[in-house]
């Protein structure tokens, strides 16, 4: 197993509110009665309140107090941005799930240890076989009904074979969950797989959860991530990109192919760290100065969504002025997301640009992309009808693009950008231009996007432009090119059509080996319950007068035995308490066993190793019932 580090997101910031909760007057005596419930806003402060205090300090001129305010304030809406952010409408009906006794026999005896099933259609639109599809749904199930849904999920595919007979055989493939919320009595979440979908056809996958004892499945894919904080590198088989240490924006793209392509942008980038992705950006009235993102010193909320699936690297705030910050508009919110996926030659950014007040600028950028020298010698683009075509844009259509590029005639090189979508709301008019440059003084080669164009602008508060981009790294093949990028952007601006289907019940169900593996059912896993249970037995001692244990705490990632060998994957709430170690041994700091103690206890536990991450981050989500009555937190609100 590796794991690695990452620096905290804006949700582990969300810890730091909660000490109040936790920390009790520190002579408190030992003997006192352990409490059931408590009042959890008489341990923390509220917004309405933050904002009180903030006003008055800054109104006093006692600016490092109001500081301090004004990070607490952000810490308190992170932990509300938890417990009340909009989880999405699930896309599959969680009044549909099963249990897994409804299954065909072969398929129930394959999937042992699960408990619950939905099924999922996905139809094909747009009569291109699809092979291998990114899908990502939002989900919901029953929270009585799950327990870590980063342990259950899994995805089943049922494939129709008709070879001899026609029979169906249920087949396990790789799946990958995130970003788990508790809305009311159900857990949200995003469950990303990769689909197979004949043309003009459906097919039919089953999603399992509910098997307490499931372990975290290790799926080995090409995609890898290294770095930390923000310097992430992201690489699969057909590209190696780069991000910047400062900002977290796309600073190099590597291909994997041949010679190793390196696209790059040098020179002064003026002032700012050079990248090759340049938006967004915009400039205010009379042509002052550019309020941009590449002008972070780093991204003011950053969230990282890591797997073997998918990597989701999403930035958000305000750009920042030249000389910020003298000049530190609140107008122009930017949030801005990078999405790459394992076995695939591209990859995603998507991003909003939203008007919070009323203002007036000159110009935007929304797209825009720099290349230092010459790597290409050939450019493409694509019409208004999805066309791709190569030379010269015609000034007619200049403003009606879906795509801009280049290519290499001799070493196939190419780097495509397909804009898949791009909207606005509340302005009348925007424009899809962004011719590319060959030849751009001082730099290379480029192309810009400005889509609402350029002089006398206004926004009103609520106007906003989305865009989602997908950028082909695919070499440019001399017969053929057209109709294989055309197919690439038909096939992104067309997805799956998603429906909740029924659990199928061929005459021939077929199933090979088992869903489970080895310590995930209760047959090949004796030892796990007990396990668990006497992991309850070790206490978060820093909460003083509860019984605040690390499995209702949420603490504790994973649990494996082999051969007498328990293996612990643990993290902790937040990056102010690092020392895991804490946990594991009495003389870690405990006045009682820690986790090698208790269940060094148990009878055919022979060694115990504790392993340590930092992903995913730590939540709210994370709790069990008991460990919500434990931190005071109502009942969650309904979905």
């Amino acid at each position: 197993m590796r794991f690695f580090p990452v620096r905290i997101s804006s949700e582990r910031l969300a810890w730091a509110t909660l000490s109040l909760l936790l920390i009790p007057a520190l002579h408190a005596p030992a003997a006192e009665p352990t409490l059931k419930t408590i009042d959890r806003q008489a341990r923390t402060d509220t917004v309405q309140e933050k904002l009180r205090l903030l006003q008055r300090a800054s109104d006093e001129h006692r600016y490092d107090l109001a500081l301090s305010l004004a990070e607490s304030l952000k810490d308190t809406l992170a932990f509300d941005r938890q417990l009340h952010a909009d989880s999405g409408h699930p896309q599959v009906d969680v009044d549909r799930t099963r249990g897994t006794d409804k299954l065909p026999p072969p398929w129930a005896a394959w999937a042992q240890g699960w408990k619950y099933v939905q099924a999922v259609t996905l139809r094909e639109p747009a009569n291109l076989a699809r092979r291998q599809e990114p899908v990502d749904l939002r989900m919901a199930v029953r929270a009585d009904q799950s327990t870590d849904l980063s342990r259950e999920i899994r995805v089943a595919r049922i494939d129709l074979d008709h070879d001899s007979q026609p029979t169906s055989r249920l087949q396990e493939i790789p799946s990958q969950v995130y970003h788990v919320l508790r809305r009311g009595n159900r857990r949200h979440f995003h469950l990303v797989f990769f689909a197979d979908v004949p043309a003009g056809g459906s097919a039919t996958y089953l999603i399992f959860h509910g098997n307490p004892l499931a372990e975290r499945a290790e799926y080995p894919t090409d995609l890898q991530v290294r770095g930390d904080p923000f310097a992430r590198q992201v690489a699969n088989r057909y590209y190696v990109a780069t991000l910047s240490d400062q900002t977290g924006q796309l600073a190099r793209l590597r291909y994997t192919r041949q010679h190793g392509l390196e696209l790059y942008a040098g020179g002064k980038g003026h002032g700012e760290p050079p990248t090759i992705d340049w938006s967004n950006d915009y400039v205010d009235q009379d042509h002052y100065q550019k309020l941009r993102i590449r002008n972070w010193a780093q991204p003011p909320n950053y969230d990282l969504v890591r797997g073997p699936l998918v990597v989701r690297v999403r930035r958000w705030g305000f750009p920042h002025s030249p000389v910020h910050p003298v000049f530190t508009p609140s107008r122009m919110h930017i949030d801005q997301t990078y999405v790459f996926y394992a076995g695939q030659d591209y990859f995603l950014k998507e991003g909003t640009m939203e008007a919070v007040k009323d203002f007036d600028f000159a110009t935007m950028r929304d797209d825009e992309w720099v290349f230092s020298g010459y790597s290409f010698n050939h450019k493409v683009w694509i019409d208004a009808n999805g066309k791709l075509r190569e030379g010269e844009v015609p000034q007619a259509q200049a403003a009606s693009l879906g795509g801009v590029g280049f290519y290499h005639d001799t070493s196939r090189d190419a780097l495509v950008a397909l804009w898949l979508e791009h909207s606005i709301e509340g302005y009348p008019k925007i424009e899809e231009n962004g011719v590319p440059t060959l030849h751009y003084h001082q730099h290379g080669q480029l192309w810009s996007r400005y889509p609402v164009g350029d002089g006398k602008l206004k926004f009103q508060q609520g106007t906003i432009l989305k865009q989602k981009n997908a950028y082909l790294v695919a070499p440019y093949p001399k017969q053929g090119a057209a109709e294989q990028i055309e197919g690439v952007r038909a096939r992104l601006r067309q997805p799956l059509v998603v429906a909740s289907g029924e659990i199928p019940q061929p005459a021939a169900a077929i199933a090979s080996g088992q869903l489970a593996r080895q310590g995930e059912t209760a047959a090949t896993a004796p030892l796990k319950r007990a396990i668990w249970q006497a992991l309850r037995s070790v206490r978060d001692e820093q909460l003083y007068r509860v019984d605040g244990n690390i499995v209702d705490l949420g603490y504790v990632y994973d649990v494996r035995v082999r051969d007498g060998v328990v293996e612990i994957l643990l993290t902790m709430p937040h990056r102010g308490r690092p020392v895991y170690q804490y946990f594991v041994t009495q003389g870690g700091g405990h006045t009682t066993e820690g986790i090698r103690e208790k269940l060094l206890r148990l009878d055919g536990v022979r060694d115990v190793l504790v392993h340590f991450t930092w992903e995913p981050d730590w939540s709210i989500a994370r709790l069990t019932e008991a460990g919500r009555r434990i931190l005071g937190l109502a009942a969650p609100a309904s979905p």
